[in-house]
Parts: structure tokens; C-alpha cells; sequence
């Protein structure tokens, strides 16, 4: 009430000044002396109690704000302080000013004033205050959402409030959630019909019972389940989590059942696929799938893990065993027959720098394409191949045009061609990388562990990892031929020259099938006298493979060494080098790096067996077989790459002694 009779009082005021005010302007426009004295005091007295009662309500009015400001602000300073999120004030330099009661009740040791804020965030106040919005940090167990007011003129705040949003729960299951998900396994028994042909049903069944149980034992340590698809196949479904546990253990149960023989002769081995960070169980499963598909091209014994950030490999340090069935070679060369059938011409080409496999390979299928009448051609770089005594030993025998250059298959190379990869799947190292390019029909016909970069455009994807060389399965696939598989006996020796030297003169990888293909080659004229001469070198060439093999070092059962001279003699002394270094006692693997023309290094890789230099070569880029496999540089030196080797080296070592 009072304040109401105030303001009615400071009305009745301001009227009254008003009508003085006009009454006097009234009476001075007419000159009347009287009334202007009468009224000025007047005015003047209504004029100064009107102000009095002005300034007393203004001061009143600004005290009430001043009071309702006041109250406001300690409501606010009582809710920040009991916040159910942390919050601090810091000023310029970081330095702690204020907190509320729940951060100190999470930090504890570092709520202290005059304290950085940085010893908790890790990060400077700059980036705080920057237009990011917001951070995530971890302080002990507990995950943070740390986001700071940012004024547009930093310049205008002394302090900053920054607001610590705890987003454990929320992490928590999200974490849930991504290690539950659920992960498809496949399990696949590597080559059983060789591996129970020739035994008896209690063997077989003494043998499959005992996969059961470990496969069994494997999956009940986890909450998934397991199912039996046929005799070799098995499909599984765990959780991530027991999936991390598994590879934390380096799949170890590739290890147990290694441990299980047949007839005390043959080791069983498994070929794993697993598919992880799929969105759903099918999309898993197709994942498993293809991670199934490279551990077999890779040789089995293995498991193959796809991610979606590609694969992972464990295992695959045994031998595979070799496959007698030629069912698949049968399928393949129906196949084969009739894409040639439909082609207007065939180029049938091998890998950069095309040794003998790669070029009797070719030689071989154009030799008996032609036969079909076809007009085909083997495709070679007489620049960098390491081939050019056969080249030249078939130009000076048939004087046939089987052989093209680089340049005119470019040239020639139509819609309705017909390019054939033989001796490597990997379309980074093909000898001519535009045919590839250009190429609508494509077969690959390969030996090589299967990599994650192949060549996924081909029509039909021959490939054979337990075979010996790309030369052996061209010879399998002429015996299904017909009569265009009877190629003359100077083609016939330019396949057996092919397995002649990826098998080290029948020594390595050699197995039955191997040595059929050789028989099936000497039935057809080839003469191994003259397949012998075709691996003669010259006195220079002796001469640098000396100097390497005396120059090399050892480095943990590794016998190492570096060539810095460049030129076509290099080139073949290098890998002899490579596989002369295995007679040295108490060398496992051997490897030789030299530097070829222009820029490019190539690495050699050998072993006996003892040591998986496919494993090493590919930790660098390169690929190949357990007892042979290589890679290529450039743009880098023989030191680097030296040092390189000796890091994949150490890797290598450092994985068995984990598993």
C-alpha cells in the first residue's frame, strides 16, 4: 500500500506542476504582471516537491532491483554449487578459482585452488575455449564431457566456466554393446579327403572326434554356440569380446589341433574365417566367408580375420598338404576352353621382371591357344625380364611370333581380348599394368599365397597354393585340352624350366602332382639336358653371385646380403645368391637385396622350410610362399631397406615366442 500512496503522490505531483505551469504561460502571454507573481512560487514549490518525490521513488525503485539482483545471484551460486555436473571457474592462466561441491567430490586430489586445469583435461584452456564445442577425456575410470563457455572477445572475461558432464554410464553400453555384438566363425578341416583317404573308419572316426571335442571345449569358454555343417565344416557364433580373448591367445587352437596326426603321418590342420564389425549377422557371415576364402588361397592352417579395415592373419606356419583330386583342374580348364572360344585374340602375360616360371607358363597356354586357332600371345618385357636366355632359346628354335611387346599389346589389345595373368595374382606387380586396366575378361592362373590386394575382376580365379609353380598348373590344365594340349617339345620345355626353378631342381614343393607334370612334359619332347643349359650363367653373372654369397652377415639364423650394382646380371645372380646362402649350416632363411635399374630395390626371400619368409616379405609389402616369396622398392635405399628387413626379422621372432 505504501508503495502504491508513493507513486499516487508523485501522480498528483506531476499534475499539479503541469497546470501551473500552463497557467502561468497563460497569463504571461497576456501580460498580466499579478498572475505570473501569484503563480511562479507556485510552480517553483510544486516543481521542487515533484522532483524530491521523483528522486525518492527512483532510489527506492533502484534499491528494490538492487535486492531482487542480489537474491538472484546467490539462488545462482547455490544451484551451480549443488549441480549434479562439475563445474569450475579458472581464469586466464588456467589456474583454478572456484568449484562446485561435485567437482570436488570427483577430483578430489586436483581440486585445489590455484591448481591448472590442465593437470586434469590434458589440454590447454586455448582449445577449451576454441570452436571444437566439446571434448571427451578420461579421468581414472570414469569418462568426461568436458565444454567451456567461449565469449566472442576473450579479451572482455578474466574467467572462464567450464562444465564436466560425466558420460560413463553412456560409455559403459556403448562398450556393452560393441563387445557383445555378435561375430560369425567359420572352421574349415584342411584337405580331408587327402588327409582320411586312405584310412580306416575308426581312424577317421578316432580323429574327427577328436576335432569335435576341441572345437567344443573352444566354443563352450564362450556364451556362443556351435553347429556342425558337414564332415569338415563347422559355423559358430560368439561375442566380440571372447573374439579379443582369441586373438589375444594367438588362436591358439590352430596349435591343438596341429597336435592331432592320421596314421601317425599327417598333421591335421584348420582354416579359420572370422567376420568382425559387421552391422548384422548375415553381413558377418559373408565376411567370414571371404576371410575363409584367403586363409585357404593362403595355404589353410591359418585364421583370417575381416574387419572393415581388412584382414588379419594368425597361424599358417605348416605346409599344406598337397591335393590329389584333379576335379577342380578339370572344371577350370572346361571353363578356360570356352572364354578362349569367345575371345577375338588372347595376351597371356606374367609379373614385372617375368622369370621362368612366369614365361614358360605363358609360352606354354599360347602355344596350345594356338592350337585351338586362336591367334595368342605371351606378353614380355625384354627390358626387365630375367628370362631372356629361354626367350631367346624359343625365338632360335621356332621362330614362332608367340612372343609381344609391351608396347604393341598395348596397340592391339581389343574389347573381345582375352588377358590371361599367370604366376601372380597381385595387379600392382603385373609386367604390363594397362592391359589390366583396359581388360573386360580376365582369368588369373596363379601358385601364390593368396594376398588381400588381388586381381577380384577375373572371370575365373585359378589358384593353387600347394601347387609348385604357375608352369605345373598350365601343364595340369593341357591335359584337359585335347589335342591342342600337345604342344611342341621346345613349349614343353619351357614349362618344365618354369617348375624346374620354382622347385629348386625338384627339391622344394615338389609332390606327387608335381612330377606328373614333369612326366606329362618329357612324354611330350621336352629334354631336360637342354632345360639344364637354359639355367647356365655367364662368368660375370658367377662372379657377382660370388661376391654376395661373400658378403653376407648373419642375423639371427639369417644369412643377409646387399647388392648396390644394377644391371641384367644382378638380376638373375640375386635370387641365385638367395638360394645358394640355404647351404650355409645353421641358417634358416636367406635373403638378398639388390638394387635394380632406375630406382627400384628388390628383396629375395628363401628358406627350407624352417622359417615362413612369406610371413617377413609381406610385413614389407611383398608376398610369395613359405620357402620363397620377394617384394620390390622404391623410391628408398639398400640401408633402408636393410634395416627394414631386420625390424620384419625381429617381428617375425618376436610373434612365435608370443604364441
Amino acid at each position: 500500500m505504501k508503495n502504491n500512496f508513493r507513486d499516487a503522490g508523485l501522480v498528483v505531483s506531476i499534475i499539479a506542476l503541469l497546470i501551473s505551469a500552463a497557467v502561468m504561460l497563460i497569463f504571461t502571454y497576456n501580460s498580466s504582471l499579478q498572475a505570473f507573481c501569484v503563480f511562479a512560487p507556485i510552480l517553483c514549490i510544486t516543481g521542487g516537491f515533484t522532483i524530491a518525490k521523483l528522486v525518492s521513488v527512483t532510489r527506492k525503485n533502484f534499491q528494490y532491483f538492487a535486492r531482487i539482483d542480489n537474491e538472484i545471484d546467490r539462488m545462482e551460486r547455490v544451484s551451480m554449487n549443488y549441480m549434479p555436473i562439475g563445474i569450475a571457474i579458472v581464469d586466464s592462466g588456467s589456474r583454478l578459482v572456484w568449484f562446485n561441491k561435485d567437482f570436488s567430490e570427483r577430483f578430489s586430489d586436483e581440486a585445489v585452488y590455484g591448481n591448472s586445469i590442465e593437470i586434469i583435461t590434458k589440454l590447454p584452456l586455448e582449445k577449451l575455449l576454441g570452436k571444437e564445442g566439446y571434448y571427451e577425456i578420461k579421468y581414472k575410470s570414469n569418462y568426461y564431457k568436458v565444454y567451456a563457455d567461449s565469449p566472442e572477445e576473450k579479451d572482455a572475461k578474466d574467467v572462464f566456466i567450464i562444465y564436466f558432464l560425466d558420460i560413463t554410464r553412456v560409455r559403459v553400453l556403448e562398450t556393452e554393446q560393441r563387445m557383445s555384438r555378435p561375430v560369425v566363425m567359420i572352421f574349415v578341416i584342411d584337405s580331408y579327403e587327402e588327409l582320411f583317404g586312405g584310412s580306416s573308419e575308426s581312424e577317421t572316426a578316432r580323429v574327427t572326434v577328436r576335432i569335435d571335442k576341441i572345437l567344443e571345449d573352444f566354443i563352450s569358454s564362450t556364451n556362443g554356440i556351435l553347429r556342425k555343417y558337414n564332415r569338415e565344416r563347422f559355423w559358430a557364433v560368439v561375442e566380440e569380446r571372447y573374439v579379443r580373448a582369441m586373438i589375444d591367445d594367438k588362436m591358439k587352437i590352430l596349435d591343438q589341433v596341429r597336435e592331432i596326426q592320421v596314421n601317425d603321418r599327417f598333421s591335421v590342420t584348420l582354416s579359420i574365417g572370422v567376420g568382425r564389425t559387421a552391422k548384422t549377422i548375415a553381413e558377418s557371415e559373408e565376411f567370414a566367408r571371404q576371410a575363409l576364402d584367403m586363409a585357404l588361397g593362403r595355404g589353410g592352417d591359418q585364421a583370417a580375420i575381416k574387419n572393415e579395415n581388412g584382414f588379419e592373419f594368425y597361424g599358417g606356419i605348416s605346409k599344406g598338404v598337397e591335393r590329389h583330386t584333379k576335379v577342380k583342374t578339370r572344371i577350370i580348364a572346361n571353363s578356360l576352353i570356352e572364354a578362349i572360344e569367345q575371345a577375338d585374340d588372347v595376351y597371356i602375360m606374367g609379373h614385372r621382371s617375368s622369370d621362368f616360371d612366369a614365361v614358360g607358363a605363358a609360352v606354354g597356354l599360347a602355344g596350345a591357344i594356338r592350337r585351338f586357332g586362336k591367334n595368342s600371345y605371351a606378353v614380355i618385357d625384354k627390358q626387365t625380364t630375367l628370362s631372356m636366355q629361354l626367350y631367346n632359346y624359343i625365338y632360335e628354335k621356332e621362330k614362332a611370333y608367340l612372343f609381344i611387346n609391351a608396347s604393341e599389346a598395348k596397340e592391339n589389345f581389343g574389347e573381345n581380348s582375352l588377358l590371361i595373368v599367370v604366376d601372380t595374382h597381385n595387379p600392382a606387380i603385373v609386367d604390363v599394368p594397362e592391359l589390366l586396366e583396359r581388360a573386360s575378361k580376365v582369368v588369373v592362373i596363379d601358385h601364390h599365397r593368396k594376398m588381400i590386394n588381388y586381381i577380384d575382376k577375373a572371370s575365373i580365379f585359378h589358384h593353387e597354393p600347394y601347387a609348385s609353380s604357375a608352369s605345373e598348373m598350365v601343364t595340369e590344365l593341357l591335359q584337359y585340352f585335347g589335342d591342342a594340349g600337345k604342344i611342341s617339345s621346345v613349349q614343353a620345355e619351357a614349362l618344365l624350366a618354369g617348375i624346374t626353378l620354382d622347385t629348386k631342381n625338384f627339391t622344394l614343393r615338389t609332390g606327387v602332382r608335381t612330377f606328373e607334370a614333369a612326366a606329362f612334359l618329357r612324354k611330350l619332347g621336352a629334354d631336360t639336358v637342354n632345360v639344364k643349359m637354359l639355367f647356365a650363367n655367364s662368368v660375370d653373372c658367377y662372379k657377382q653371385k660370388s661376391e654376395l654369397v661373400s658378403s653376407a652377415v648373419i642375423y639371427r639364423n639369417c644369412a643377409i646380403a646387399v647388392a648396390n650394382k644394377t644391371g641384367q646380371d644382378i638380376r638373375i645372380a640375386a635370387p641365385q645368391a638367395a638360394d645358394e646362402l640355404l647351404g650355409v649350416s645353421d641358417v634358416k632363411a636367406s635373403f638378398v637385396i639388390a638394387k635394380m635399374s632406375g630406382d627400384e630395390i628388390a628383396l629375395n626371400c628363401r628358406s627350407l622350410g624352417g622359417l615362413n619368409v612369406q610371413l617377413i616379405a609381406e610385413a614389407l609389402g611383398g608376398g610369395g610362399h613359405q620357402t620363397m616369396a620377394g617384394a620390390q622398392f622404391r623410391d628408398t635405399t639398400t640401408e633402408d631397406v636393410l634395416t627394414r628387413l631386420k625390424d620384419a626379422i625381429d617381428k617375425y621372432y618376436n610373434s612365435l615366442n608370443n604364441t
